[in-house]
């Protein structure tokens, strides 16, 4: 073992093998085999930059030898093999009890309907673009090449790619997508914890920051109530205006003295006020004579620094990676710098055929910071296969459309395919486009609900993703979400801990739940967010007559509840949602349990909350764990977690009860208070309860809010004698609310007001409603106010 997270056991059991003159079949699982042909049997035994595991648990098969071939069999899969150089016509498998298309069977070489994985980059993107092939399919088979992977030691190093003829794994899961991705996992190793800090709001801005203005635009941030977790430095913070000798300033490891003149001190005041640090490394031209560092780092390598001869970036010499490490980034370190930000953006860098840069940096810089004993993460682009094991991805520079926009929710949501789920965007966009406040509103939202959220923008003046640089509508809802964002950390970190425990990700696409064609027709509208949430950002311009914007989902069977409003909407359909811009489509089943850090005024950082708040999804029964740690390495001896669960029994007696805390109870802050939030519930007061409380009742959102007065970590119960009634809609308001700001005729707007109270019959009010010349998605978001209750 060499990490908190994997350990490298590329053997596997003996008994798991059939060979044969020139080929070697290993049944990893009874749905996951790896396939080898090589004709002078030299096949390699060691790790790969993707599979650092081979010792399954040997599956129960069969092997049936003729004199065409061999049959191998599991209860799931039947593979057929001719004994000869792999061909369409010699190798083939299908699956047993489950009829996908083409009868369920994968031929060597053909291609199947993969469902994607990801891409190295979104740079230049305006839109959609091509993806590498993942791990699912609708066919349910894939086959995934490790004929040419860097090889990976077991102390760790990285070592250049090595032939070895054919080395492919083939996943034969149907539609089973989670049991193919947590197999994959443990073949490949799982996800790091990521430091809870990372899952607040991240500033970033490639602009020539001056620390008076950094520190101007921060406390502009706090005085707006604005909570963040991360600063980041783009590449100004270096100097980049050099020598021309020496070649661009891209690269650079030596502070701008006349922006940053005390940096050690500017990155304190940034701790202080609990933001972590990244910075922007360029690292292809290595480190140049002209840099500060460049005599310790000349002298450690072994070059005269009065030579002045480059210390060259060279990913296949370790000599040079540790010593970067241990001068270079360890300065920086004591300087106050958090992790780096890794543009790779170069071909070259590595002195030996077969060596990858970007994956050997995202692999070595990851061991670097885990070794201090941390909770580590490196920020940098995808390197292929593997990559899932350096959290977090940056993708890239992509343009300022909305067609960017209504790519990245697929994208984010299709990397789960390959394992690949910390992916961090510039959210708002990067470059180029027009100014349009609504775009920008609506990438913020999405940005909140997906795995990173980062403001990020190119250098141009105009570019701007502080809020107050928007109208008063636009400054308010970009606040609230970006509020929002910190209030969710509570719920956001558990669930990234139960991802890594669990070997799935935070983010995935609805088929994963829901196995069925109407979930992956409809793949690129909706996703699911931790687990608990659906989600379908709108991605589309709202239309200008009624300021509404829509997108259309499919909804899968059962209730569902808008997280926002409290509405319920019933699943089992293709449906157009609409929302004003303060609004976004986010569903939760009844029974969900979503812990929220209810503080008036949010903490940069994303600490442990003071004031908890539970807010539970009133309907039907269910449960969440809220999981709290001290932040440091899993396995490290001080690691210190504590476990409290909420639940609602539903029913006659309804009851809600926190069970006590398991774990290190002592970290909780002191003097945590708790709310419950009970959305959808009648203002009904509980019969029993274990401790003293009082209450409010939000009647909008049909929600009883109940504090608690009890000492953190202690159980409660609260319990309701009869089963509690859901209010009915006041569905007059909410029409009303939704026609004030439409511009269209008064006279109409009121006829359809005064339908709601004299018409009966949801049918009738639709069909007279019909009758009326109605602006563009009117009628649509007058008929979803018809459909919930």
């Amino acid at each position: 073992m060499f990490t908190d997270y994997w350990s490298i056991n590329p053997l596997p059991d003996e008994a798991a093998i059939i060979r044969g003159d020139g080929y070697r079949i290993t049944m990893l699982t009874n749905r996951l085999v790896r396939l080898e042909y090589e004709p002078k049997n030299q096949f390699l035994d060691g790790a790969t930059q993707t599979a650092i595991n081979r010792h399954f648990p040997v599956p129960e098969y069969t092997v049936i030898k003729k004199d065409d071939g061999l049959i191998i069999e599991t209860d799931a899969l039947r593979l057929r093999y001719d004994g000869k150089a792999f061909s369409p016509a010699g190798l083939t498998a299908s699956l047993k009890g489950q009829l996908l298309n083409h009868g369920s069977i994968w031929v060597y070489g053909e291609n199947m309907r993969n469902l994607g994985g990801t891409a190295r980059t979104l740079d230049g993107a305006n839109g959609a673009i091509s993806l590498e092939d993942g791990l699912m399919s609708t066919d349910g088979f894939s086959a995934l090449n490790d004929s040419y992977s860097m090889r990976l030691t077991e102390d760790g190093h990285l070592l250049p790619a090595q032939k070895h003829g054919i080395d492919l794994y083939l996943f034969a899961y149907g539609w089973d997508f989670k049991d193919a991705l947590r197999d994959f996992y443990v073949l490949s190793g799982r996800v790091p914890m990521i430091p809870r800090y990372a899952l607040g709001n991240w500033w970033s801005r490639y602009y020539p920051y001056t620390e008076q203005s950094y520190r101007t635009l921060m406390e502009r941030f706090a005085s707006e109530k604005v909570p963040l977790s991360v600063s980041v430095l783009d590449m100004d913070w270096h100097i980049t205006d050099i020598d021309p000798k020496y070649g661009t300033g891209w690269t650079g490891y030596t502070w701008n003295k006349a922006y940053f003149p005390d940096p050690k001190g500017f990155l304190k005041w940034l701790h202080d006020r609990n933001l972590h640090v990244t910075m922007n490394e360029h690292p292809a031209d290595g480190v140049r004579a002209y840099e500060e560092i460049y005599p310790e780092l000349a002298r450690a390598m072994g070059i005269d620094p009065d030579s002045g001869e480059p210390v060259e970036f060279d990913a296949s010499s370790q000599t040079f990676l540790d010593t970067f490490e241990r001068v270079v980034l360890e300065h920086f370190r004591e300087t106050g710098v958090d992790f780096w930000w890794l543009d790779w953006q170069q071909r070259g860098g590595s002195s030996v055929e077969g060596v990858d840069p970007l994956f050997v940096l995202n692999h070595t810089r990851w061991l670097y910071e885990n070794s201090h004993g941390e909770r580590s993460m490196t920020f940098s682009r995808y390197g292929g296969p593997g990559s899932h094991r350096y959290p977090i991805g940056f993708s890239g520079d992509t343009c300022i459309t909305w067609e960017s926009l209504a790519f990245q929710p697929y994208f984010t949501a299709t990397a789960a395919n390959i394992g690949y789920g910390w992916w961090s965007h510039d959210i708002g966009g990067h470059m180029l486009g027009i100014r349009d406040e609504t775009l920008t509103v609506r990438w913020v939202q999405f940005g909140v609900f997906s795995p990173i959220m980062r403001l990020h923008a190119s250098l141009n003046e105009f570019l701007r993703k502080e809020p107050w640089c928007y109208s008063m509508e636009g400054e308010a809802v970009m606040k609230d979400f970006l509020r929002l964002r910190h209030r969710l950390c509570p719920w956001l970190y558990d669930q990234a801990v139960t991802s890594t425990e669990s070997g799935s990700v935070i983010l995935y696409p609805l088929y994963y739940d829901y196995p069925v064609f109407e979930a992956i027709e409809m793949q690129k509208a909706a996703y699911i967010f931790g687990r608990d949430m659906l989600i379908a950002p709108i991605v589309t311009q709202q239309v200008p007559e009624t300021r509404l914007g829509s997108t259309v989902l499919w909804m899968p069977d059962g209730v569902w509840i808008d997280f926002f409003t409290g509405h319920r909407y019933e699943g089992g359909q293709k449906i157009r949602v609409f929302r004003p811009l303060s609004g976004m489509p986010v569903f939760v089943r009844p029974g969900t349990i979503i812990p929220m850090d209810g503080a008036e005024t949010l903490r940069n950082g994303c600490p442990l909350p003071e004031k908890l708040s539970f807010r539970i999804f009133a309907g039907a029964a269910g449960s969440h764990t809220l999981i709290e740690d001290n932040g440091r390495s899993p396995i490290s001896q001080d690691y210190r977690r504590c476990d409290t669960c909420c639940e609602l029994l539903w029913g006659e007696n309804t009851q809600i009860l926190i069970h006590a805390a398991e774990g290190a109870a002592d970290i909780l802050p002191a003097g945590r208070q708790i709310t419950l939030e009970l959305v959808d519930m009648p203002n009904v007061m509980p019969d029993e309860v274990s401790c003293g409380f009082s209450t409010d009742y939000d009647a909008g959102r049909r929600t009883l809010i109940i504090h608690l007065d009890a000492k953190p970590g202690e159980a409660v119960s609260l319990k309701w004698e009869k089963k509690p009634v859901c209010p009915q809609l006041d569905k007059y308001t909410l029409l009303y609310d939704l026609l004030l700001p439409v511009q269209m005729d008064n006279q109409v707007k009121e006829h359809i007001l005064n339908l709601s109270s004299r018409l009966e019959r949801a049918e009738q009010r639709i069909a007279a409603i019909q009758c009326c010349e109605l602006p563009e998605g009117l009628l649509g978001a007058l008929t979803e106010i018809e459909l919930i209750r």
